[in-house]
Protein backbone atom coordinates (compact mmCIF):
# COMPACT_ATOMS: atom_id res chain seq x y z
CA UNK A 1 0.00 0.00 0.00
CA UNK A 2 2.91 2.51 1.10
CA UNK A 3 4.57 2.12 -2.97
CA UNK A 4 1.20 2.74 -4.28
CA UNK A 5 0.75 5.75 -2.04
CA UNK A 6 3.94 7.11 -2.83
CA UNK A 7 3.89 6.09 -6.63
CA UNK A 8 0.64 8.39 -6.70
CA UNK A 9 2.35 11.35 -5.17
CA UNK A 10 5.11 10.99 -7.41
CA UNK A 11 2.37 11.16 -10.56
CA UNK A 12 0.49 14.10 -9.05
CA UNK A 13 3.60 16.11 -8.46
CA UNK A 14 4.55 15.45 -12.33
CA UNK A 15 1.03 16.41 -12.99
CA UNK A 16 1.53 19.67 -11.71
CA UNK A 17 5.04 20.49 -12.29
CA UNK A 18 3.95 20.21 -15.86
CA UNK A 19 0.81 22.36 -15.14
CA UNK A 20 2.36 25.17 -14.04
CA UNK A 21 5.87 24.83 -16.54
CA UNK A 22 4.89 27.50 -19.11
CA UNK A 23 3.96 26.64 -22.60
CA UNK A 24 5.85 26.28 -25.67
CA UNK A 25 4.96 27.89 -28.88
CA UNK A 26 3.49 25.95 -31.23
CA UNK A 27 5.84 25.87 -33.72
CA UNK A 28 4.45 27.11 -37.42
CA UNK A 29 3.32 24.69 -40.02
CA UNK A 30 6.35 25.46 -42.56
CA UNK A 31 9.21 27.01 -40.56
CA UNK A 32 11.26 28.14 -43.76
CA UNK A 33 8.02 30.48 -44.15
CA UNK A 34 8.61 31.60 -40.50
CA UNK A 35 11.67 32.71 -41.42
CA UNK A 36 10.89 34.57 -44.76
CA UNK A 37 9.71 37.65 -44.91
CA UNK A 38 9.43 40.83 -47.31
CA UNK A 39 8.47 44.37 -46.52
CA UNK A 40 7.47 47.30 -48.40
CA UNK A 41 8.12 50.78 -47.02
CA UNK A 42 5.04 53.20 -46.37
CA UNK A 43 6.85 55.93 -48.96
CA UNK A 44 7.94 55.37 -52.28
CA UNK A 45 9.56 58.29 -54.65
CA UNK A 46 8.46 59.43 -58.34
CA UNK A 47 11.79 61.36 -60.11
CA UNK A 48 11.07 63.92 -62.63
CA UNK A 49 11.64 61.64 -65.54
CA UNK A 50 8.99 59.36 -64.36
CA UNK A 51 11.00 56.23 -62.36
CA UNK A 52 9.84 55.20 -59.37
CA UNK A 53 11.48 54.19 -56.61
CA UNK A 54 10.26 51.58 -54.28
CA UNK A 55 11.69 49.84 -51.21
CA UNK A 56 11.50 47.92 -47.93
CA UNK A 57 13.09 44.94 -46.39
CA UNK A 58 13.55 41.30 -46.92
CA UNK A 59 14.79 37.90 -44.96
CA UNK A 60 15.66 34.38 -46.42
CA UNK A 61 17.08 31.63 -45.68
CA UNK A 62 18.44 29.97 -49.21
CA UNK A 63 17.91 28.47 -51.87
CA UNK A 64 18.87 26.30 -54.95
CA UNK A 65 18.90 28.78 -57.36
CA UNK A 66 19.01 32.46 -57.59
CA UNK A 67 16.23 34.51 -55.22
CA UNK A 68 15.02 38.25 -56.37
CA UNK A 69 13.07 40.84 -54.41
CA UNK A 70 10.67 42.14 -57.13
CA UNK A 71 8.02 45.06 -56.85
CA UNK A 72 4.85 45.97 -58.83
CA UNK A 73 3.31 49.53 -58.62
CA UNK A 74 -0.43 50.29 -59.57
CA UNK A 75 -2.83 53.51 -59.04
CA UNK A 76 -5.67 54.06 -61.02
CA UNK A 77 -7.12 50.73 -61.51
CA UNK A 78 -5.89 48.24 -58.98
CA UNK A 79 -5.95 44.64 -61.67
CA UNK A 80 -3.23 46.72 -63.45
CA UNK A 81 0.09 46.40 -61.70
CA UNK A 82 3.53 47.96 -63.34
CA UNK A 83 6.79 46.44 -63.08
CA UNK A 84 9.38 48.37 -60.92
CA UNK A 85 12.71 46.61 -60.94
CA UNK A 86 14.34 43.94 -59.49
CA UNK A 87 17.10 42.87 -56.55
CA UNK A 88 19.21 40.02 -56.14
CA UNK A 89 18.49 38.79 -52.52
CA UNK A 90 21.65 37.63 -50.19
CA UNK A 91 19.14 34.44 -48.32
CA UNK A 92 22.10 33.91 -45.35
CA UNK A 93 18.66 34.50 -42.62
CA UNK A 94 19.15 38.38 -42.11
CA UNK A 95 17.40 40.87 -42.68
CA UNK A 96 18.30 43.27 -45.86
CA UNK A 97 17.19 46.75 -47.53
CA UNK A 98 16.13 46.19 -50.97
CA UNK A 99 15.64 49.13 -53.20
CA UNK A 100 14.03 48.61 -56.90
CA UNK A 101 14.16 51.86 -59.55
CA UNK A 102 12.14 51.52 -63.07
CA UNK A 103 10.34 53.65 -65.51
CA UNK A 104 7.02 51.94 -66.20
CA UNK A 105 6.37 51.55 -69.57
CA UNK A 106 3.01 53.58 -71.22
CA UNK A 107 2.19 54.85 -67.92
CA UNK A 108 2.36 58.06 -65.85
CA UNK A 109 2.51 57.40 -62.15
CA UNK A 110 1.55 60.28 -60.03
CA UNK A 111 2.31 61.55 -56.41
CA UNK A 112 -0.43 60.27 -54.31
CA UNK A 113 -1.70 57.05 -52.94
CA UNK A 114 -0.84 53.50 -54.69
CA UNK A 115 -0.49 49.84 -53.90
CA UNK A 116 3.11 47.81 -54.14
CA UNK A 117 3.40 44.34 -54.45
CA UNK A 118 6.80 43.15 -53.43
CA UNK A 119 7.59 39.50 -53.90
CA UNK A 120 10.64 37.63 -52.96
CA UNK A 121 10.66 34.68 -55.83
CA UNK A 122 13.96 31.93 -56.53
CA UNK A 123 14.29 30.92 -59.70
CA UNK A 124 14.61 26.66 -59.09
CA UNK A 125 16.85 24.67 -61.20
CA UNK A 126 14.15 22.19 -62.89
CA UNK A 127 15.70 20.21 -65.77
CA UNK A 128 16.11 22.86 -68.69
CA UNK A 129 14.01 25.79 -67.47
CA UNK A 130 14.24 27.41 -63.79
CA UNK A 131 10.94 27.56 -62.47
CA UNK A 132 9.89 30.22 -60.05
CA UNK A 133 9.35 29.67 -56.42
CA UNK A 134 7.72 32.07 -53.91
CA UNK A 135 9.56 32.82 -50.36
CA UNK A 136 7.75 35.47 -49.64
CA UNK A 137 4.72 37.95 -50.59
CA UNK A 138 3.72 41.92 -49.63
CA UNK A 139 1.05 43.92 -50.69
CA UNK A 140 1.10 47.23 -49.26
CA UNK A 141 -0.65 50.72 -49.62
CA UNK A 142 1.87 53.42 -50.38
CA UNK A 143 2.32 57.05 -50.78
CA UNK A 144 3.95 58.07 -53.79
CA UNK A 145 5.90 61.25 -53.64
CA UNK A 146 7.67 63.48 -56.17
CA UNK A 147 11.88 64.03 -55.80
Amino acid sequence: MRVRSAALAAAAGAALLLLTAPAAPAAPHDARLAAESVTVDPVGRIAADGSVTLTGTYRCTGGTGPVFVSSSVSQSDPSVRYGVGGTRAVCDGLEHRWANTGTPDQVVLKPGAAQVEATLMELRPMGIVPLPSFHARQTQDVTLTAS
